[in-house]
């Protein structure tokens, strides 16, 4: 046998053991690839599909409107409300629940006695669903038995009407969302402070580095990466809110809480609009886009990775 044709039978067998592991590879994805297709690409092209029609109360196509649905949707107030009720959400609740989980992170951040027992507790609100803790936070807000507005007539303040005041509506379901976010946002800071290696901070405490300007200097550039996962998470997180608000407001009063994600749940299953729900869907999907892709073309320039 020459080795030419060694060489020919070698490359044959390695192709085949390439093509045998592209084949199991392929078979394990495969239910994950249905799952996806069927959870996630099929609604998505479905949506699509929807946007250029109007449908009927059961949800059958009715008639082709083409862009009709979106340039309807461009057309009335009430979706830029509700952007704008978005938007400040997001302004009430992204910005706040990382300072606030990187404040507890960095107080628990070291080895004290008891330290475990409050990451335990700072850690909770991850394992609590947003129907269980908005209904927790519903007994609080109670206008009358509520905790909170005991607390304030304890203090000589008069009572706050948190869900049914427009002034205090979108406020007291952004203060149950961060303490519901808070528990992700803690233990994704809490896993990048214990990234930091001690000898970074040894080297400064020798260099007579004081608590604030190791906290500067040190540990917010080293946690850069972090707040930047954080923030894309939180900015689409904030945008899809929907739960809380249906349990605690029902996107009132008079609109206050109206957040685009209500807005869509209300069109497709309140006024059975499918088309205009689908075409607000593929709006509010566009809108996430832009703006992860400006966090990624502008943020991402600040960040520190090690």
């Amino acid at each position: 046998m020459t080795a030419s044709h060694k060489r020919g039978i070698a490359s044959l067998s390695l192709r085949t053991e390439k093509w045998k592991e592209a084949v199991w590879a392929y078979f394990f994805l495969l239910p994950s690839a249905v799952l996806f297709s069927i959870f996630l690409f099929y609604p998505m092209i479905r949506s699509v599909y929807l946007s250029f029609h109007l449908t009927n109360p059961r949800g059958k196509v009715a008639m082709f409107v083409g862009l009709e649905n979106f340039i309807d949707i461009f057309r009335t107030d009430a979706f830029f409300e509700s952007l704008k009720v978005t938007a400040l959400f997001m302004l009430y609740t992204v910005p706040t629940g990382i300072a606030l989980s990187l404040l507890l992170a960095v107080l628990t951040h070291n080895k004290l006695r008891g330290m475990r027992a409050f990451q335990w507790v700072f850690s909770m609100p991850i394992v609590i669903s947003v129907a269980t803790g908005s209904a927790i936070w519903l007994l609080l807000f109670h206008p009358s038995v509520g905790m909170l507005n005991y607390f304030l007539s304890v203090a000589g303040i008069e009572p706050i009407r948190w869900l049914s005041d427009p002034r205090w509506a979108l406020f007291s379901v952004s203060l149950m969302t961060i303490w519901m976010n808070t528990g992700f946002s803690y233990i994704v800071l809490l896993g990048g402070l214990k990234g930091i290696s001690a000898e970074i901070y040894e080297s400064a405490t020798i260099d007579g580095a004081s608590a604030w300007r190791t906290l500067r200097s040190i540990t917010l550039p080293l946690l850069s990466p972090t707040f930047f996962f954080l923030s894309v998470v939180s900015m689409i997180g904030s945008f899809q809110a929907f739960g809380q608000v249906h349990i605690l407001t029902k996107g009132g009063p008079t609109h206050a809480t109206d957040v685009v994600v209500y807005s869509i749940y209300q069109e497709a299953f309140v006024n059975f609009q499918f088309g205009t729900a689908s075409a607000k869907a593929l709006v509010l999907f566009a809108i996430l886009l832009l703006l992860t892709l400006i966090q990624f073309r502008f943020a991402e320039k600040k960040v520190h990775y090690q």
